[in-house]
Formats: structure tokens, C-alpha cells, sequence
């Protein structure tokens, strides 16, 4: 097989790949969900059945701190919301005050006077009201299939975790006996970055909360704590998330009524916090788990969200990670390796001096 039909195959697997995983989306998403934070669990999972325990109680407990860790995060998101809940109708007041000025604005500068601008919200209300049931119809679906898919992920989880060694032996057996430790190798360096990746993200998510919610209080946004921790949850999404989180607490100043000064200091807190996570946070808590060059982390967001919507987005960067060990390890697959990495950035010595005073 020359280069050129090797080339055309590869093309044709990803076309078909691709739309397996846009077909079958909802049966999927969970799974790979699930086997990426399972991931996550293999090392203290291991750590647990050295101690004497069983796999089936180490499973739990890795299950059981998940949950945990998500109902902190709920819980104080529900905590902050209900200190945000207080401030709802001087924000709707401040709002309304807002959107007179955009009506004075539109009637002075378009010529749009306030009774045609009625007529056209009546129409647009009319419409609007005639698709609320649907809407309706569609939120409480959303509701339930995310439930369900809550439960499935968790059940997911503890299966993995519970066959993981059944899982690992079913991919040795696949290939010949003289690839086995390569084969190995992969599978031990692809669970290794995932590990890494999703264990660093969580501690660079839990060091934004703090570092958001000191710039947001010194600022004056009120609920600090609760656009902080917003921000920092947002981060699962690069690019897209920290700019998200920003415009939303900008969103939410301007409604409480904060003045110009206040919404430049949001700013220059954000700005100053991506620096502070681009120059010291990154290197020294994510480091280079995952070497992917800009170019194709920004192409594999976008396919994430056209195929898979936010879930696509989250599970973008280390479903690309896994592949490019994979690529690097299979000699007709390693340029595509080579295309979609980055050469290893050299290590500040000041960063290797606190990894190794940490450890």
C-alpha cells in the first residue's frame, strides 16, 4: 500500500469516525465522559487495593468522592445564589432604567418613536408566547435526559474503574504477542495524560476561584464568590470559557448598576489573572500534559461543539491528547502525530524548583 491509498484510508476512517460519533452522540457522550474521569481515579484506585481493600469498594469510594467533589461546587454556587437572589429586583429595576435609555436612543438617533417600538415588541411577543409551550416542552426533556445521563456517567465511572484490568487485557489481545509492551505503553502514557491533565485543571480551577474571588471583592462586584467560581468552572473550556465567565460578571455589574470604573476593574482583573494563569499557574500545576498546538486544540473545539455541543468542548482537549499518543506510537500514524503537536516547552527552572521542593 503506497502512501497516497494510506492517506485516502486515514481520510475515510475520520469521515467515518466522525459521523459514528455525530449519530450516535447520546449513547457515547456518557461512556467517553465516563472513561476520562475514570482516568482520573486509576492511580488512588491502585493506591486503595494496595492498602487490603476490594476493587468493588475502592470503585465506590472513587465514585463516592466525585459526587462529593460535585456537590461542593453545587453547593456553593446554590449558597451565592441565594445571596444573588436578594439583589433580583434592584438588578430588574436597574434593567428596565437601562432599557428606556436604549428606547430614548433608538426614538432620538433612528427615529423609531415609542409607539412603533411597542407594535414591534407586541409582534415579537405574540411569537414569542406562541412557541413557550414548546420551549417549555423541551427544557423539562433537557432536564430529565440530563438526569439520566448523570446516573449513567456514575455507573460508567464505577464499571471502568471495577474492569479496567478486563478493559486493558481485551486491548493486549487485539494485538500481536510482540506488541504487547509497546501496547502498554500506550496505554499506560494515555492514562497517564488524562490523569495529569484533568488532576492539574482541577487545582488551577480551584487557585482561579481564589484569585477571581479576591479581584472581584477588592473590585466591589457583589456575589463575588459566585461569578469566581463561575469563571473558574468555565475554564474546563479553553479559550471560549474564561471570556465567557468575564463577559457574564461584566453582564451582571452593569444590571447591579455598577459604574464605568467597576467594569474596567472586572476587566483588569481578568487580565491580570490570565496572566498569572498563563505564566505561573499553567507551567507549574497543568504543566505539558498534553502537547497540542494551538492551531488544531482550537479546530478540535470547534469539531467538539459541532458534533458533541459543550460536552464536545470539555472532552476535546484529552480525547486529542489520547490520540496523539496513539499516533506517536504507530509508525504509519505518527505525522498526523507530528502535525497536531508541539515541540515540549523547556521547563523554567523556577518551576522545577517548586515541583521539586513540593515533592
Amino acid at each position: 500500500m503506497n502512501r497516497l491509498q494510506q492517506a485516502v484510508y486515514t481520510l475515510l476512517f475520520v469521515v467515518l469516525s466522525t459521523a459514528i460519533l455525530y449519530l450516535s452522540s447520546s449513547f457515547l457522550i456518557p461512556v467517553v465522559l465516563a472513561g476520562v474521569l475514570a482516568m482520573l481515579f486509576i492511580q488512588l484506585c491502585n493506591a486503595l487495593e494496595r492498602k487490603g481493600l476490594k476493587r468493588g469498594v475502592s470503585s465506590l469510594i472513587a465514585v463516592l468522592l466525585f459526587i462529593l467533589a460535585v456537590a461542593i461546587i453545587i453547593g456553593l454556587l446554590s449558597w451565592q445564589l441565594t445571596n444573588f437572589s436578594e439583589n433580583i429586583e434592584q438588578m430588574k429595576e436597574r434593567m428596565l432604567s437601562l432599557l428606556q435609555q436604549f428606547k430614548n436612543w433608538l426614538e432620538s438617533t433612528v427615529g423609531i418613536t415609542d409607539q412603533q417600538q411597542r407594535a414591534i415588541i407586541k409582534q415579537q411577543g405574540d411569537a414569542t408566547a406562541h412557541s413557550t409551550r414548546n420551549m417549555l416542552t423541551n427544557f423539562a426533556a433537557k432536564t430529565l435526559g440530563l438526569g439520566i445521563n448523570t446516573i449513567l456517567v456514575l455507573v460508567y465511572i464505577y464499571l471502568l474503574l471495577f474492569y479496567r484490568s478486563r478493559i486493558k487485557q481485551f486491548i493486549l489481545k487485539l494485538v500481536p504477542p510482540k506488541n504487547y509492551k509497546e501496547t502498554e505503553k500506550i496505554i499506560s502514557q494515555a492514562a497517564r495524560v488524562s490523569q495529569q491533565y484533568l488532576g492539574g485543571l482541577a487545582g488551577m480551577i480551584v487557585l482561579l476561584w481564589i484569585l477571581y474571588g479576591i479581584g472581584f471583592s477588592v473590585v466591589g462586584v457583589e456575589n463575588a464568590l459566585f461569578f469566581a467560581v463561575l469563571c473558574g468552572i468555565l475554564e474546563i473550556i479553553p479559550f471560549v470559557g474564561n471570556i465567557t465567565g468575564t463577559a457574564t460578571t461584566v453582564l451582571a455589574v452593569v444590571a447591579q448598576g455598577g459604574k464605568s470604573d467597576m467594569i474596567i476593574g472586572v476587566i483588569a482583573v481578568y487580565l491580570l489573572v490570565q496572566f498569572f494563569q498563563t505564566y505561573i499557574l499553567e507551567p507549574l500545576v497543568v504543566g505539558n500534559q498534553v502537547n497540542i498546538n494551538p492551531l488544531f486544540t482550537i479546530m478540535a473545539l470547534t469539531a467538539g461543539e459541532l458534533i458533541w455541543g459543550i460536552a464536545g468542548m470539555v472532552l476535546a482537549i484529552p480525547v486529542l491528547g489520547i490520540i496523539k499518543i496513539i499516533c506517536d506510537h504507530v509508525p504509519s500514524l505518527t505525522p498526523y502525530g507530528y502535525l497536531i503537536g508541539t515541540e515540549p516547552k523547556t521547563k523554567h527552572k523556577w518551576v522545577q524548583k517548586i515541583k521539586n521542593t513540593a515533592s
